[in-house]
This record gives C-alpha cells, sequence and structure tokens, in this order.
C-alpha cells in the first residue's frame, strides 16, 4: 500500500509499504521493545480522511529527531475491514474517529481520563501517537491502511453512516485538532462573557477560535503574523485580530479592543517554533509563553497545546535544544496564573463535539478551511502548508470524499 514517508528535512514521498497487520512490526521510529507487539484487540482501518498536521510540519522541518522513513500521519479516520480476535464492540464495516492518542484504556491514566501519557503504549515515556517521534513507532496514518490497537477503547463509532459522509470534512477534525483547540479554551477556563486571547492563527489556533465562540466567549482574539490566516480568522469565524508584526504592544492592542488590556483567558496555538514579535523578528521560543502571561489577568488560566519538545536540532541555542526556554515564571507566580500543558485527551471530548458537529452547531471544518488534497498530493500540501497558507489539508486516500 501507499503511505507518505519522511525522508530529510523540508522532503516527505509516497512510499510503498506492507499492508498493516495486528502486530506492531519493525521499521523506522518503531522502539525496540515494542517490535513484534501483538494486538489481537486491534483493528485494521481503510483510512477515508487523514490530515496534515502542524506537528508532522516540525518533524518535517527537521526540528525533531525523527528518522528517516518514519511513516507520518496522527489524524485517523476511516472504516473498519478487518478485526482483532479480542474485539468485542467495534465491527467491521463501522466509521469510525480514532484520537490520535494511542491509549491502552488499563492503566492508572487511562481510568483517570488521562489518555495523552497513557503507561502501556509507549516504552520510551507516557504518551503515544501514530507516527510521530519518540511515540512508540506506531505506524502513521497518512497511508491507506493503518492498524489501531485497543479499538473497543480508542475508537469512536459514527452513529449513522450516511449522515457521518456528509459531514466527513467536519467530523475528521475529531482526531486532533479541534479536540486540541477546545482543550486548550477549557483548560484556559473559557465560558460565557470570557475575554480570550488565542496565539496563532494555524489550524489549531483557528479550531480554538472556534471552541472559544461554541463556548460562549464574548471576545475572541487571534494574534499571528499572516495576512492570509488572520483574514480567515475574521471573515470565518468572526474573530478579532492583531497584526504582530505591526508596531505597538500585544497589552496596547488588546486594550483597543476589550477595554483593558488583558483578557481573561489564553491559549498558545504556536508552540516552540514561536517569533518574536515585529515584522522583522527572529525565533524565539518563550514569545508566546511570555506574552500569554502578560497579557492574562491575574488569577487567569493559560492554555498550552501547542506542541514543546524534549529535543529539537534546529533550536537557536543549546538550551532551546533540549527545551529549556527562558520563560518568565515570576510574572506567573506573581499574577497567580495557572496553566495546563500536554497531549489534549481527545477522549475526553470528542464524543460531545461529534455532537455538536451532527446537530449543526458548529461548522469546523469551514473554520479551518479544509482543502480535500489525494494522497498523492501529499508532498505539495507540505510545501504549501509550510509556506503559510490559511487551509488544513486533508488527505483523501481512496477518493471517498465528495467535495
Amino acid at each position: 500500500m501507499k503511505a507518505v514517508a519522511y525522508i530529510e528535512p523540508m522532503k516527505v514521498e509516497i512510499q510503498d509499504i506492507e499492508y498493516p497487520s495486528l502486530e506492531l512490526r519493525d521499521g523506522p521510529g518503531v522502539n525496540p521493545a515494542n517490535v513484534g507487539r501483538q494486538c489481537p484487540h486491534g483493528v485494521i482501518l481503510k483510512l477515508v480522511a487523514t490530515n496534515i498536521c502542524g506537528s508532522d510540519q516540525h518533524m518535517v522541518r527537521g526540528r525533531t529527531t525523527a528518522p528517516a522513513g518514519l511513516i507520518l500521519g496522527h489524524e485517523i479516520t476511516g472504516e473498519v475491514v478487518e478485526v482483532g480476535r479480542d474485539v468485542e464492540f467495534i465491527q467491521q464495516g463501522d466509521l469510525v474517529s480514532a484520537p490520535f492518542n494511542i491509549a491502552c484504556g488499563r492503566c492508572r491514566m487511562c481510568k483517570e481520563g488521562h489518555t495523552g501519557v497513557c503507561l502501556n503504549v509507549n516504552p520510551e515515556r507516557p504518551g503515544s501517537a501514530y507516527g510521530y517521534v519518540d511515540m512508540g513507532g506506531w505506524q502513521g496514518g497518512q497511508a491507506e491502511y493503518v492498524m489501531v490497537p485497543y479499538a473497543d477503547w480508542n475508537l469512536l463509532k459514527f452513529p449513522d453512516r450516511d449522515q457521518a459522509m456528509e459531514k466527513i470534512l467536519d467530523l475528521t477534525m475529531l482526531s486532533d485538532i479541534f479536540p486540541t483547540g477546545y482543550h486548550g479554551c477549557v483548560s484556559a477556563g473559557v465560558t460565557t462573557g470570557s475575554t480570550v486571547y488565542i496565539a496563532g492563527a494555524g489550524p489549531v489556533g483557528l479550531a480554538a477560535a472556534a471552541a472559544a465562540q461554541l463556548l460562549g466567549a464574548a471576545a475572541v482574539i487571534v494574534g499571528d503574523m499572516n495576512a492570509e490566516r488572520l483574514q480567515h480568522a475574521r471573515d470565518v469565524i468572526g474573530a478579532e485580530t492583531i497584526d504582530l508584526t505591526e508596531e505597538g504592544t500585544l497589552p496596547d492592542k488588546i486594550e483597543q479592543i476589550v477595554g483593558e488590556p488583558v483578557v481573561d483567558a489564553s491559549v498558545d496555538a504556536v508552540g516552540f517554533e514561536a517569533r518574536g514579535h515585529g515584522k522583522d523578528a527572529g525565533e524565539a521560543p518563550a514569545t508566546v509563553l511570555n506574552s500569554i502571561m502578560e497579557v492574562t489577568r491575574a488569577a487567569g488560566k493559560l492554555g498550552i497545546p501547542g506542541l514543546y519538545v524534549t529535543g529539537d536540532p534546529g533550536a537557536a541555542d543549546d538550551a532551546a535544544k533540549e527545551g529549556s526556554l527562558s520563560i518568565r515564571i515570576g510574572l506567573g507566580w506573581a499574577k497567580s496564573h495557572s496553566f495546563s500543558t500536554g497531549q489534549c485527551p481527545v477522549m475526553r471530548y470528542h464524543r460531545q463535539l461529534m455532537n455538536a458537529i451532527l446537530r449543526d452547531k458548529v461548522d469546523i471544518a469551514r473554520a479551518v478551511n479544509a482543502t480535500v488534497i489525494s494522497l498523492d498530493q501529499a508532498p505539495e500540501g507540505y510545501a504549501q502548508f509550510d509556506s503559510g497558507v490559511a487551509k488544513k489539508f486533508v488527505i483523501d486516500p481512496h477518493g471517498s470524499i465528495k467535495v
């Protein structure tokens, strides 16, 4: 079958690889302790939709320790075509969403709802994901078929197949960016009447803006340096926007919008490849974290779904290469801030968000500008995404999506 493989910085290619089985085979990035792992509790999915994520782009830019040949993709929606011996409730033919976190459903973390840090699926450290560096080596989903372990636990079945296919561009966002943006807002305490600042107008930032609207925020402000993405946030989501390339401080710009230089809640949807404010600013990985502390009111909360890594070979200094950043923790302490980081525990939210989609409470595909491409077009999609287009690329490996 065909799949998208990372080759080297700024290069991905379509490769022919083995059809998956209910066993974790050896390959690029597979932890040796996971090789040969039997998964009778798993299923094989025929991919209906699999998306390009900003987290994938970090690897493709060479900003992680991802090995050559790693099969990419952790945003997975598909049809069950093979069911393992120990699967009880998921059936062949079901149309399902797979959370990007791989979780066993059996460990302490899973039982407490912390599925982003499952203890049993990644021998390296808590937490796992499909097609991602240092996450155990589970094959990525930018392919024609993929294996999903612990299927009864991990998979969200759509209740009506025909209805789901009509809304597949919305439902494919349930595997990651919609719950992730929503989690960022919930972690930041967004509720009815909140004023919210969202750093970043990429797909996760746009999803967070849509989530803030869904949660009842009174003012949703999105900051970025990309004019096209900011215009999309204004025109489609109805957010207020701040162009961070323009002169002036962020608190002053927020005051012009809400009448005071602070907001109730802030969300970091950028992560470690952040740049400083100003037209010619260079990379400054702590910029977003420090700026959201500056503009969040006393006793406010910070949601940090933006990705930070422990290994960044392309970082500007040795500390940042190990994920050590110059964060103004004293400012956060003085303002009694609380914050939440890490993978979004997708299962905490995806069923409710599915219902919101199916009952027309949110149009997340339009909010993030879902754009369908074929599997063969994936390298072009990565290149366009890297250029900053205001699009969320949805790969359709089998021509299943009607547009």
